[in-house]
């Protein structure tokens, strides 16, 4: 699937960024001062190499209440919701960030993931009448902070959430949009304050076993009162007779280092050492303006909620997302 590469690169002091967020600045110069402008709700963030899929058609929420863990059959126009979509095993394959205007259905999803999506949902329709589209060339994903006084311009369909608001705006407006509503900030500074507020990220948090639970994803993103949706049997099984198998946790690290541990560094408890074995492994890692390098983790359901770890070689103190 073809990665879109955002024109806003060419702004001064950006500096491209790498892995899943190739395509858009990893910062313009500046990391924490782009992260206090974000925590003060000013400034947007570029997330237009996000994949943007559609959904129209009469039967659009009454046939997506039966494919997504979310009950949006009666998803009120404007209201911002998310979902995910499981295999029949309960492990998480995609996350959907949605949005329903009234008469189109609107997600975006993590960057190249919407051709497999799509394929998906095309395989889903039977008789139904919608009509599903990748918009990703059409349409780019810009985030303004929660409290920001931004106007949401007349071409852009809004999701407003607790951190923000998404905006699915006409790609060929972007660098108008951008010229208005700086400053530009990068999505580094954007995944420290995710990280920050303990919220997953598919492809980051997950692997190819994760399931809703371990990540408290329950309730969020996943409806427990509702229809049947493949993946459902573990969902329920898991929430009324048992426990995940691992938990997210939220990390302080060790400020005197001077590399950050990356996703998928070994998680250890620290009085083990670096022979000890592994406990789980880092899915993300941000150096806070406030709180200094932070990590989330996916470690063992068992291991102590106090317990002092070791993220690669660098020592770390737990706080409980997900309860044990």
């Amino acid at each position: 699937m073809k990665r879109m590469k955002s024109p806003l690169l060419s702004l001064p002091g950006a500096v491209p960024g790498e892995g899943p967020d190739e395509g858009v600045a990893a910062h313009y110069g500046d990391l924490f001062r782009e992260q206090r402008a974000l925590a003060d709700g000013t400034g947007f963030v570029d997330l237009s190499h996000r994949g943007v899929v559609t959904v129209t058609g009469a039967d659009r929420l009454s046939w997506l209440h039966l494919l997504l863990t979310q009950h949006v059959s009666e998803l009120p126009a404007g209201e911002a919701t998310e979902a995910l979509i499981l295999s029949a095993h309960g492990h998480i394959e995609h996350a959907l960030y949605l949005v329903d205007d009234g008469e189109t259905t609107w997600a975006h999803v993590e960057p190249g993931s919407q051709g497999d999506l799509i394929a998906y949902l095309e395989s889903m329709k039977f008789f139904y009448r919608v009509e599903i589209a990748d918009r990703t060339e059409e349409y780019a994903v810009v985030h303004l902070p929660a409290g920001s006084i931004a106007e949401t311009p007349g071409s852009a369909v809004a999701r407003e959430t607790a951190h923000g608001r998404d905006l699915f705006l006409p790609r060929a407006g972007l660098e108008s949009f951008a010229a208005a509503s700086g400053p530009a900030i990068g999505v580094l500074a954007y995944e420290a304050l995710r990280v920050e507020a303990h919220r997953p990220r598919i492809g980051l948090e997950t692997d190819h076993r994760t399931i809703p639970h371990e990540l408290g994803w329950i309730g969020t993103a996943v409806h427990l009162q509702k229809g049947c949706y493949r993946g459902q049997e573990t969902v329920a099984r898991v929430h009324n007779l048992g426990k995940p198998p691992r938990r997210l946790v939220f990390l302080h690290l060790d400020g005197s280092e001077v590399k950050l541990p990356g996703h998928g560094a070994p998680i250890r408890l620290a009085a083990d050492g670096e022979d000890g074995r592994q406990l789980g492994f880092v899915t993300s890692s941000a150096r806070h303006h406030e709180l200094g390098p932070i990590a989330l983790a996916l470690v063992k359901r068992n291991v102590p909620v106090d317990a002092e770890l070791i993220a690669d070689s660098t020592a770390a103190s737990q706080e409980t997302v997900v309860e044990p």
